[in-house]
């Protein structure tokens, strides 16, 4: 068999790399970082990740492992608060200090090799595919965007899922299991920021006189688990223009209100897994193999990925993005519709 060579270790390449292991396809990965370790992300898998993880045997590992069921969901404006609307299909919450631990393991206890703390420097040759994350770009249109997470206590939501609307961005929040709630912001802004190490609590908080802040006032933030990550590209991508074989964020981001983000990460993988059994078995070569995947991976997404940049661009829009809310909590259907828009 041909041996398969998997750039980053986040969601989309450990997932690929373990299913390959379980069909006995020799696979390196080389991963930049190190595990365990916190990521910016909404630790929030909806749509049909979920069905990936079960077909691969993960899902219950993931619940013995500390992962919880999310049902409800409520959303906020800068002053006012929503409803708890019921989640058109439940979701999972878990920590990505957990969840990427718990991959890596399993990808090497099925035989795979993981270089930890390589950062990969060589050409992108036959038979590697880029899982590196995001596309960097310094400014959309003059705008900054960039991410922030952390984990606090003492914060007891109304909702599974909530998620606040800001003039400058949006904050989510979502139940863990061991008593912590993650708190995972996306930010613009038109100047460069340069002291994120000691206002990621304002931005992640939000204006003093929103329903935000007031929610997090008795909240303790756990300084360990703070990450940020700047550069973001929010502009819909296709695989096909990769000049490389490309998964997940690699190949775009989705706008992260959806909560689709992780979801499309491990969807990606599993569109990728026959095109590259194929190829480690030398039953097709390395640029239809590329094309196979890019094509699936174009095709799943599109849709999904224009209707969140819609959404976003709406939510920026103060007015329009409380109209959507309040439509959306008192309309089942409407709020059913535009779950499935941005999932399927």
């Amino acid at each position: 068999m041909k041996p398969i060579v998997i750039i980053g270790g986040g969601l989309a390449g450990l997932t690929l790399g373990t299913a390959l292991r379980q069909r006995d396809i020799p696979v390196s990965i080389f991963e930049a970082g190190h595990y365990p370790r916190h990521r910016v992300c909404g630790e929030f898998i909806s749509g049909r990740g979920r069905d990936v993880l079960a077909r691969l045997g993960l899902e219950d590992k993931l619940f013995a492992a500390g992962a919880r069921q999310a049902t409800t969901a409520a959303f906020f404006t800068l002053r006012t608060g929503g409803r708890v609307t019921p989640l058109p299909e439940p979701a999972l919450c878990v920590s990505r200090h957990t969840l990427d631990a718990l991959l890596a393991a399993e990808f090497r206890r099925l035989g795979g090799i993981l270089h930890e703390n390589h950062r990969w420097t060589g050409p992108y040759l036959e038979g590697a595919l880029r899982a590196t994350g995001r596309r960097t770009e310094t400014a959309v249109q003059g705008w900054r965007w960039f991410g922030l997470k952390a984990h606090v206590r003492q914060l007891p939501l109304t909702a599974d899922l909530e998620m606040h609307l800001l003039p400058h961005g949006y904050v989510g929040l979502c139940q863990l299991s061991d008593g912590t709630a993650n708190v995972c912001g996306l930010f613009r802004t038109k100047t460069p920021v340069s002291d994120l190490a000691q206002t990621w609590r304002t931005w992640l908080s939000g204006p003093k006189d929103s329903s935000l802040h007031q929610r997090l006032a008795p909240a303790r933030f756990l300084d360990d688990t703070f990450c940020g990550v700047g550069g973001l590209s929010l502009r819909p991508q296709t695989a096909a223009s990769h000049p490389d074989c490309a998964l997940g964020d690699a190949i775009t981001m989705i706008a992260p209100l959806t909560g689709n983000g992780m979801s499309m990460a491990f969807e990606s993988a599993e569109l990728a897994l026959e095109p590259m059994i194929s190829y480690s078995l030398g039953q097709q070569d390395w640029p239809v193999t590329r094309a196979r995947i890019a094509q699936a991976c174009d095709q799943a997404f599109a849709r999904r990925l224009r209707w969140s940049h819609r959404l976003q661009e709406a939510f920026f829009q103060p007015a329009l993005g409380a109209a959507l809310l309040w439509l959306g909590s008192r309309a089942p259907a409407l709020w059913r519709r535009l779950f499935a828009l941005t999932r399927r």
